[in-house]
């Protein structure tokens, strides 16, 4: 039960990385690695998907109409997933003191962590989920050999804690260098403002941050890199 867990968390945080990515490297016409994590998955799709599951498994819905059943645990799937939605986003801006997405503009929003329209995403990705996606995906891991999946779910444990770890650091290095930019040198405020561009580029509300302060504005030095980028490849091009 766990091991497989485990697999399907997996399996979720890359599908949801996939679509994350895909729909920011759309919009912005260059690739995005959509995500906190550094490698392909963006666990809030995992958690949300085993919550899922595991709720639909676990609480008694007593009905026996089919119709009102799966409106039921559609809706109830809806809000867990913005439950989920809701405290991760609460718990971001605690921790770096700013909103690493923001739902202000839109109808129906709470505290900008979460909306009605992402909330109804949610809600139509919870259906696909429960009618079409999850029965095939167990079905699958049904067949993996047990020995095989507790290989490949420990793998997947000692990734997840490592990449965690990496990720947690990096961004607390990031909060520490926004804070308390005026405790270091120019040169090595724009160093850490570029190594962590991929930050920035997958949540770019991030961007904003020390927008009025002169000289470390992250925006401005980011595009300054990218200009001196495309300079580079001009003049090698050129040569």
């Amino acid at each position: 039960m766990v091991v497989d867990f485990i697999l399907n968390f997996a399996l979720y945080s890359f599908i949801g990385w996939m679509m994350e990515t895909i729909f920011a490297s759309a919009l912005q016409r260059k690739f995005i690695n959509r995500g906190f994590l550094r490698g392909p998955f963006t666990p809030i799709y995992g958690f949300g998907a085993i919550l899922i599951v595991i709720s639909l498994n676990w609480i008694f819905i007593p009905t026996q109409n089919t119709s009102v059943l799966l409106i039921s645990k559609l809706i109830l799937s809806t809000l867990l997933v913005t439950v989920l939605e809701f405290i991760t986003g609460f718990v971001l801006e605690k921790i770096f003191h700013t909103k690493w997405w923001d739902y202000s503009e839109n109808f129906l929003n709470l505290k900008g962590y979460i909306c009605l329209k992402y909330s109804l995403l949610w809600g139509m990705l919870a259906f696909l989920l429960i009618r079409i996606v999850h029965p095939v995906i167990a079905e699958y891991i049904y067949l993996i050999p047990v020995s095989t999946k507790r290989y490949v779910a420990v793998f997947f444990v000692i990734y997840f804690i490592l990449d965690t770890t990496i990720s947690v650091i990096s961004a607390l290095d990031l909060r520490k260098t926004i804070i308390h930019y005026s405790d270091l040198s120019l040169d090595i405020y724009k160093e850490k403002i570029i190594k962590y561009k991929r930050i920035f580029f997958a949540f770019p509300r991030l961007i904003l941050l020390n927008a009025n302060v002169l000289n470390r504005d992250v925006s401005s030095i980011l595009n300054d890199r990218i200009d001196k980028i495309k300079d580079e490849i001009k003049n090698r091009f050129s040569d």
